[in-house]
């Protein structure tokens, strides 16, 4: 008797092990209740279940269900139109041994928030290096209609067919909003506000990253070799290309966004002809994957601040050649934009703690280039031209049509002659779009740099107060500074 208690045990034992390893219908992370999806489009919804599985999904503001059957590998996927309804749904999705309810699913603007620790920074902040305006902001943040999703770091080998790591879409709240992307928040929040309408805020990001590690395999092959095998990837994994993009970007295709708001490349400082190369890339890929198109991508160009040498002229360690990568990139990359920070960096501190003008300016690009808002400015001061007038140069400007502005007075302007010698230099506002730079040292004048070093204060705008980036008239790459000439004599 008790032989055949231990086979009937043993019988049942294996009965239930096979139930439990027969797959049922299962969603990734970033399909789920309270997920906000793209409005007035056609969104993806996809999962995974059993092999050539049939599945009946049922949304409340469909007329009829919608059929799907997985693929041998038990892969399904459906195209489902949104409109702009702005109740709440509910999604049904059925088969021979799984229900699945979403509920509180509402139609809205989804925007995907991206980079290294500034956009990581939490509306805590960091120890010690505070976000302005948290308190208040938390205190009033409270939103149904905003909803925020967060892909915690992680890193892989080859692309994740679903985060690992992560914290659901949730209603903002005082309790969740802490700890959320500031800058998304921000964003995400002033969005809402405007449009009226549901927003959702994607957060994936890692402080430190480098813009190779969130760029995929296929797409970084073609500029270096990518072999992961045998690495261990438990250090700088945010380092390590396309291992952030394989944990933190892949598991997210297909959700449909509107938009991509990015903030890195301190990271990437001492090497800037590169990030001019690979940063476009990366826009094209993440593009090229999600299938919907040139979506908007606006981007935060890094901040000042003095990364332990205030005399870096000429030479990569001076980051106004990776701001002037990013300024490059604006031309080179379709429905982009960048947000300049020129004027609320942090002399000491890397993490500035401005993040609501940061989230401002790129506001300002997706009300203007995205949602219509053609009276909204977005974009600074650009240097345009030059001539030479009155023993200077008369530098012109495009954008800024209501004319050039400076709070104090206008500086960090130097200015060389054909020697290459660049000496600090007198400008003054000269017409409405126009400014004439100069030095008694200098007789013949030929080229300007603005802003040219790690650390400053931009101090040119237009009338918005919309800061001018740092740039160059020259390409030279042997220019020196007075200083150092003389210190070398």
């Amino acid at each position: 008797m008790k032989r055949i208690t231990q086979l009937t045990l043993t019988v049942l034992f294996a009965v239930l092990f096979f139930q439990a390893a027969t797959a049922k219908v299962k969603l990734p992370a970033i399909v789920s209740s309270n997920m906000v999806l793209q409005r007035n489009t056609t969104v993806v919804l996809w999962g995974w279940a059993d092999a050539n599985q049939q599945l009946n999904i049922d949304a409340s503001w469909l007329t009829a269900p919608l059929q799907v059957t997985a693929d041998n590998e038990g892969n399904w996927r459906v195209e489902v139109k949104t409109n702009n309804s702005t109740d709440p749904q509910l999604i049904k999705i059925s088969s021979s041994d799984t229900n699945i309810t979403l509920d509180n699913v509402v139609f809205g603007e989804v925007w995907l928030c991206s980079g290294q620790s500034n956009m990581q920074q939490s509306l805590n902040g960091y120890a010690g290096q505070p976000t302005f305006g948290a308190n208040k902001a938390i205190a009033h943040a409270a939103n149904p209609n905003l909803r925020l999703f967060t892909a915690k770091r992680k890193g892989a080998k080859t692309p994740l067919a679903d985060l690992e790591e992560y914290t659901g879409w949730e209603q903002a709240h005082a309790g969740n909003v802490r700890s959320f992307s500031a800058i998304a928040y921000f964003f995400g929040q002033q969005l809402q506000e405007i449009l009226n309408v549901p927003v959702g805020m994607i957060h994936t990001s890692w402080g430190g990253s480098s813009v190779q590690a969130w760029i995929s395999k296929e797409a970084m092959s073609n500029y270096q070799q990518v072999d992961l095998d045998e690495l261990d990837i438990s250090k700088t994994t945010n380092r390590i290309p396309t291992a952030l993009y394989n944990a933190m970007i892949h598991p997210l295709i297909p959700y449909t966004i509107k938009g991509a708001l990015w903030y890195q490349g301190e990271s990437n400082r001492e090497e800037p002809d590169r990030y001019t190369q690979l940063f476009p890339v990366m826009v094209k890929d993440w593009r090229t994957r999600w299938e919907i198109g040139d979506f908007p991508f606006y981007y935060v160009q890094i901040a000042p601040y003095w990364y332990n040498d205030h005399e870096a002229f000429n030479s990569y360690k001076n980051t106004a050649f990776l701001r002037e990568s990013q300024l490059k990139s604006a031309e080179l990359i379709p429905n982009s934009g960048m947000a300049v920070t020129l004027d609320i960096g942090s002399e000491y501190c890397i993490h500035p703690p401005q993040k609501q003008e940061v989230a401002d300016r790129l506001l300002y690009f997706a009300l203007n280039q995205t949602y219509g808002y053609e009276t909204v400015d977005c974009n600074g001061p650009v240097f345009d031209s030059k001539e030479e007038k009155d023993g200077g140069l008369l530098l012109h400007f495009k954008h800024a049509e209501m004319g050039l502005f400076t709070p104090t007075q206008l500086e960090g302007f130097e200015i060389a002659g054909p020697d290459k010698v660049f000496y600090p230099a007198q400008a003054k506002i000269a017409g409405r779009k126009s400014i004439l730079v100069s030095s008694d040292q200098v007789p013949t004048p030929v080229e300007v740099r603005y802003g040219w070093s790690n650390w400053l204060v931009g101090t040119l705008f237009d009338t918005n107060m919309l800061p001018a980036s740092s740039f160059r008239t020259d390409n030279w790459n042997d220019a020196s500074r007075a200083e150092e000439q003389e210190a070398s004599n």
